[in-house]
């Protein structure tokens, strides 16, 4: 879980789609991890009954895929599948379908060779339907949902250090150090992670670590603009209102959720992040549309960047990306993304250095990643 590669793999899986008057866009990198553990499900229009619905998730894995990938292929059908969900008791429905997948996943012999190495997956869900949002979260990937540019709704983490998970943690014998549960896992909702369910007498949801999801129900409001689900490689160096500004100041100038959603994953990279990333974009009919002023502004400023930044080469000893970076965050410049700032922009920065310097690879050092 802690292994870093020498350089990260940037290369993005995309997905996107429209229905039921919605629109969404998904990206996802494997960035400095030395294996992709990320997963999702996006599909707008259910079927069987459910045509006017959409299904939206991110899986996390830790310590392996296989968790994570099982339960985006199977977690909508078991929820679905509940008498209580087809009875319209939604929100009873997606709670039995978390546990029904847990439990089942137990008995599956490729996931259980070895049940100490099976790892685990946390989840973040939503369910759209024509008047509702039902939101599903178990671990500390994070939904949030955007109004006008700010979050008006967001899940908690669920991370060992809170109040109640601790007090669960403890009643099932277990400790809480550097933050982890018995010092190992750092988060205490997930799917999986078997060899932290095995405490006699407790039940499921009382176990070190619980299955059990916190749901939602958020009523559909015209003024929503676009929800947000995405990993905790995300949310470990943009906030909420960062990833809200951003998301919205760009749907301004591109209605690309796509090039949005890679936008998203490669600020996050420049601004620090060392975990997967992925995150799916669901824009509302109330999402902010393209304007030919905000598209003039974003082009004055990219040339305003490109012009500093051939100046500051000019006169001053760059030798690297992260250099002239450094140096361009000095400078005040105005009009920056929102949320992004100039890491939104690295890419200009990389390809002035790279047509000044053509013989020279951009040096990608330890301490820009980090700053």
């Amino acid at each position: 879980m802690g292994a870093f590669l020498d350089k990260p793999r940037t290369n993005k899986h995309n997905d996107s789609g429209e229905g039921n008057k919605l629109l969404f866009g998904v990206s996802s990198m494997q960035g400095w991890r030395c294996e992709m553990e990320d997963a999702y499900y996006a599909r707008a229009g259910l079927g069987n009954g459910l045509d006017d619905w959409s299904f939206f998730a991110v899986f996390d894995g830790h310590a392996g895929y296989k968790v994570s990938e099982h339960c985006a292929k199977h977690l909508l059908d078991s929820i679905v599948s509940t008498k209580e969900f087809q009875s319209g008791n939604h929100v009873k429905g997606i709670r039995k379908g978390f546990l029904d997948i847990d439990e089942d996943m137990r008995t599956l012999p490729e996931l259980n060779e070895n049940a100490a190495k099976c790892g685990g997956t946390t989840v973040v869900c939503a369910f759209v339907s024509p008047t509702q949002v039902f939101i599903a979260n178990c671990g500390d990937s994070r939904a949030v949902l955007c109004r006008q540019g700010a979050p008006v709704f967001a899940t908690q983490d669920h991370k060992p250090i809170l109040p109640e998970e601790k007090e669960r943690i403890h009643n099932a014998g277990g400790s809480v150090m550097i933050k982890r549960v018995n010092g190992t896992l750092a988060v205490s909702r997930a799917l999986g992670d078997y060899d932290f369910k095995n405490v006699e007498n407790k039940g499921q949801c009382e176990q070190l670590v619980s299955p059990e999801p916190e749901i939602f129900c958020q009523p559909r409001q015209d003024t929503d603009e676009f929800l947000v689900l995405a990993c905790d490689g995300i949310w470990d160096v943009m906030s909420n209102e960062d990833v809200c500004s951003f998301v919205h100041s760009r749907l301004k100038i591109s209605s690309d959720l796509v090039n949005i959603a890679n936008e998203v994953v490669d600020t996050c990279l420049h601004k620090g992040s060392r975990d997967n990333m992925s995150i799916i974009i669901i824009a509302f009919p109330g999402a902010p549309k393209p304007t030919e002023e905000a598209l003039a502004s974003d082009r004055r400023l990219d040339k305003q960047i490109e012009k500093i930044a051939r100046e500051e080469i000019e006169s001053n000893d760059i030798t690297c990306c992260g250099e002239l970076l450094e140096a361009l965050q000095s400078k005040n410049i105005e009009g920056l993304p929102p949320g992004g700032g100039l890491h939104s922009k690295y890419h200009i920065i990389e390809r002035i250095f790279k047509e000044m310097f053509p013989e020279d690879q951009c040096e990608v050092r330890n301490i820009f990643y980090n700053m």
